[in-house]
């Protein structure tokens, strides 16, 4: 993922509100959202080159997504695919707080990340470039490819949005969370992280849905948790910039 909005335990009929767009290369092969065969109990999209993924929910409401941390140093091609974290966690029955724990210990095997896990009752991150398990308090949050929060253009604007919504329906609409999920708007130069890449590329990612000729948002996930634990989860897909498909799962969390 490259931008994650969510709402949580701050609304009177959801516990959990996420709103989320994964960026990559269009080149890579990418499997969209389901239950894997492999294991069953997990619904998510899948990374076809390294087999992990970047967001996902099992049928127990175990939850975690993981961004890059951006920055100018090459991808060290010898350190393990980010997109494992996100796998172990879901895979497991480890209590988030320990997971994150022992992830620590081994913070220094993968290139730089953020990662949120938990469930629609308790969610917790961690960094690899901040070295500090933090829970996470209710209310709107934002994470791109720096910290929890930080304010980029991107996440401020993502955030605002989110919350302005939530805050004035009862009935959440995922169609709203994507329309805030596909704005394009580039942020001004003034306002701009300084990331170490080149400034040209820092304002073409600087937008919610991004679109260059090689690299863009592969698909826009919303996930809403209700207070009873009806689980909705929508993902759109695009091919190149342009919409492709989208799918739909609804059910109920296991106790």
């Amino acid at each position: 993922m490259c931008l994650i909005n969510f709402h949580f335990q701050d609304h009177p009929h959801y516990k959990l509100i996420v709103a989320a767009n994964r960026d990559e290369f269009y080149e890579r092969p990418t499997a969209q959202a389901h239950f894997w065969k492999d294991k069953p109990y997990i619904l998510a999209g899948r990374d076809m080159v390294q087999s992990g993924t970047w967001l996902g929910v099992t049928k127990q409401g175990r939850f975690a997504a993981l961004t890059n941390f951006r920055s100018a140093e090459q991808v060290n091609k010898d350190k393990i695919s980010r997109g494992e974290i996100v796998n172990n966690y879901l895979e497991g029955n480890m209590h988030p707080q320990d997971f994150l724990q022992s992830l620590q210990e081994k913070k220094d095997y993968y290139d730089g990340f953020n990662v949120i896990v938990g469930s629609p009752n308790e969610l917790f991150y961690y960094s690899n470039r901040q070295g500090e398990i933090t829970e996470i308090t209710e209310g709107t949050h934002g994470l791109s490819n720096h910290l929890l929060n930080t304010p980029w253009p991107k996440v401020i604007k993502g955030k605002q949005n989110l919350r302005d919504y939530v805050k004035n329906t009862e009935h959440i609409q995922v169609d709203v969370l994507f329309d805030i999920l596909s704005d394009t708007e580039q942020a001004a130069d003034s306002h701009l992280p300084e990331t170490g890449i080149d400034m040209e590329l820092e304002r073409k990612l600087s937008s919610s849905f991004i679109k260059t000729p090689n690299y863009g948002t592969r698909s826009s996930s919303v996930l809403l948790v209700d207070r009873t634990d009806n689980l909705t989860f929508v993902e759109r897909t695009y091919e190149a910039g342009v919409f492709s498909q989208e799918k739909h799962f609804t059910f109920q969390i296991e106790n």
